[in-house]
């Protein structure tokens, strides 16, 4: 059985986490202006590199809502079932990742 005041706590955990993850990201992936006096090759990496951290902070933005989404209905009775097959989700794979609404067979 889930224990929910624990799997409240980690959600509120987790949205700590995850809201600094994408303050960093956000700073991290600001424009690469033609201004900046750095290399051609230079400039490549950081619009390499501002497109991975956009893809990160993309990921951040989508677990964020999971996580929020989660924490609203933590009063659910289906809380801790899966969306898809309706078997309960083992506990640690709750703790581990709070935003999961599937076990490990049906994320697959």
């Amino acid at each position: 059985m889930i224990d929910k005041a624990q799997l409240s706590e980690k959600l509120s955990e987790q949205i700590t986490l995850t809201e600094k993850k994408i303050v960093g990201f956000e700073e991290m992936s600001a424009p690469v202006t033609p201004d900046d006096a750095i290399g051609r090759i230079s400039r490549m990496d950081a619009i390499n590199n501002k497109a991975v951290q956009e893809a990160a902070l993309s990921k951040a933005r989508e677990k964020l809502t999971k996580l929020k989404v989660m924490q609203a209905n933590l009063d659910d009775p289906k809380l801790g079932l899966c969306k898809r097959c309706g078997r309960p989700i083992p506990t640690g794979r709750l703790l581990l990742m709070p935003e999961s609404a599937f076990c490990v067979r049906c994320s697959r």
